[in-house]
């Protein structure tokens, strides 16, 4: 993107920002909810993720999530704030989909840097209103960045297993404008989540370092895979284990796992990751398993207890929710770890 362009969207807000680097070993950092779950309850109209300015756009937009940070930015900020009001330490911006792999499907690949620049400054005003009112607990804004909905790893032609439906290259060049993008809007983390294929996300970590390298700037990274079924694997076939080695070779903020499970489901993996990384560990699990509407109906109260049973056995330095997850979640998440130190880890690795 020209630097025209850039400046045109402004600078985002340098707000006070505490160190997450400092608040991690002091306190149970809480990550925030759903933000799908949450934009469900506005039941948006394919005219309002148009808005104005798409309203002659050719093609669909509803249900593009991502384009809501243009067109439903009250909507977005209102999130934000719910999560920071119960508690949570950690947002993320409103970019799961954010890349020109992401954008495909509504041909809006030329608006990634733009979707990621703004999602991540909305994220940063609010976390600075919310560090302003409170500056000894600092709110911290991470970058998310998403699977995409292709894999490097797997062929999604049954007929011919040797074909890829994307490259590490395609990947790597996708992700680093959107690293690119969201360090740029105020990111104070960048979040790779919800990896089902770990090739997808060593490519993601590449960019993150090439951006890092071409900058001079060091910013944290979390990862967070996703272990699909009772199997205890990756949808590409790693075990815990073999997902850690993975991901080890660069310094992490933390690496843990989000979505496909409940609470009570993920425990085990937690349990193993947690007994073989030095690195800090995170979790963001759904409100248990989708019923047949693909609802999630784990209560706030069912899931803290749940969670209890994380921070008895010492599995976690940072917590939140993924899929079906609400402020009325992350509020009684948040209520019981602040009575719990950090993980200290015992690991070698």
């Amino acid at each position: 993107m020209s630097q025209d362009i850039k400046d045109s969207l402004g600078v985002p807000p340098s707000g006070v920002r505490g160190s997450i680097q400092e608040a991690i070993k002091k306190n149970i950092l809480v990550l925030d909810g759903a933000m799908g779950t949450m934009l469900q309850r506005y039941n948006f109209s394919e005219e309002d993720f148009r808005g104005e300015r798409f309203k002659d756009f050719p093609h669909s937009l509803k249900g593009n999530n991502d384009l809501l940070s243009l067109t439903q930015p009250q909507a977005i900020r209102a999130v934000h704030a719910a999560y920071f009001e119960a508690g949570a330490d950690i947002v993320e911006t409103n970019t799961f989909s954010g890349t020109t792999i992401g954008m495909t499907d509504y041909h809006l690949e030329d608006l990634v840097y733009e979707l990621n620049y703004e999602s991540a400054r909305i994220a940063r005003e609010v976390a600075d209103e919310f560090t302003a009112k409170n500056p000894d607990k600092p709110r911290f804004v991470a970058g998310s960045i998403g699977p995409t909905n292709r894999t490097a790893s797997m062929s999604p032609d049954v007929n011919d297993p040797g074909y890829r439906a994307v490259t590490f290259d395609d990947l790597r060049i996708a992700y680093k404008q959107q690293v690119e993008a969201l360090i740029d809007g105020g990111s104070d983390l960048l979040l790779v989540e919800t990896i089902f294929d770990t090739l997808n996300a060593k490519a993601a970590l590449f960019a993150i370092e090439e951006v890092k390298d071409e900058r001079n700037i060091d910013i944290p990274i979390m990862v967070s895979g996703t272990i699909t079924d009772a199997s205890g694997r990756t949808l590409s076939g790693q075990t815990v284990e073999a997902f850690l080695v993975s991901v080890s070779h660069i310094p992490l903020l933390s690496v843990g796992f989000n979505c496909a499970l409940g609470a009570d489901l993920l425990k085990p993996y937690l349990q193993t990751l947690s007994q073989n990384t030095s690195f800090n560990v995170s979790a963001h699990p759904n409100a248990g398993l989708p019923n047949a509407f693909g609802e999630y109906d784990e209560t706030p109260e069912q899931m803290q207890a749940f969670i209890k049973e994380y921070l008895d056995d010492n599995l976690v330095n940072i917590i939140g929710g993924c899929c079906g997850t609400t402020p009325e979640h992350i509020k009684l998440i948040a209520d019981i770890a602040k009575d719990y130190k950090p993980r200290v880890s015992t690991a070698t690795m």
